[in-house]
């Protein structure tokens, strides 16, 4: 069981930028850091495999994921608005007690 959900929108565009083309040495990774304005922030990006990864896959997605970062992302659904005010991947987080007014970080 997937970890994270995305969207249809979402799925799409990361369709499309994997058609674009990228390095063909790293996957799609999902994650949090340390920072932002609540805590931890999210992370979705093209990265190199680490020894703590697991693959997954969702909504025909395929990524990786540090193992630790499962507690904080259990249930996330990541999605992708192309909107003429908001454009980017937004997620949304059940386990997040506060967040930030742009989305980008959170607390657990």
């Amino acid at each position: 069981m997937s970890p994270v959900r995305f969207t249809a929108s979402a799925s799409a565009e990361i369709e499309r930028l994997l058609a674009s083309g990228h390095d063909a040495g790293k996957e799609l990774r999902i994650g949090v850091k340390g920072g932002g304005c609540s805590g931890l922030s999210y992370v979705l990006e093209f990265d190199e495999r680490k020894d703590n990864d697991a693959d997954y896959e969702a909504d025909g997605v395929h990524f990786i994921m540090d193992r630790s970062h499962e507690l904080y992302l259990f249930g996330v659904q990541v999605d992708w608005e192309n909107g003429l005010s908001n454009r980017g991947f937004t997620f949304s987080n059940p386990n997040a007690s506060t967040t930030c007014g742009c989305g980008s970080s959170f607390a657990v």
